[in-house]
């Protein structure tokens, strides 16, 4: 008994990871995320509560993305950090931290004219235009 209620959790299990992965938007190249983009927001889980940050992000063609964020707290002003970034296997893979080579993937999971959401490796990032 225990030994099918282990395999139906696993199956169910297997078939929510795939049916999140089949709602993931896959990128042919960056021309759909080029331009200037309001990163608004973060939070650890797509349902949970969001912490406002007050950042902008430009992908630049030639695989540059430009940041510009302003500390809330007032200790820095603005810091601004190019980044590299590259659209492959349809996520977009970007610096982790400037100059640096380790990349971390994020997946597309919502993206339209106005907005942008981005599965990162432990956050979730909420953009608009």
């Amino acid at each position: 008994m225990k030994f099918k209620k282990a395999l139906m959790m696993g199956a169910a299990l297997l078939f929510s990871v795939s049916a999140q992965s089949a709602e993931d938007i896959k990128l042919q190249d960056n021309s759909k995320i080029l331009g200037k983009w309001n990163l608004y927001a973060e939070a650890i889980a797509l349902h949970k509560e969001k912490v406002e940050l007050f950042s902008e992000w430009e992908f630049r063609k030639g695989g540059v993305l430009h940041t510009e964020s302003k500390d809330r707290f007032g200790r820095t002003k603005t810091l601004v950090i190019d980044l590299k970034y590259a659209v492959e296997e349809g996520v977009i893979k970007k610096q982790k931290t400037p100059g640096r080579s380790k990349m971390e993937s994020c997946r597309v999971l919502e993206l339209d004219e106005s907005k942008l959401t981005l599965k990162c490796t432990f956050v979730y990032l909420f953009l608009k235009r």
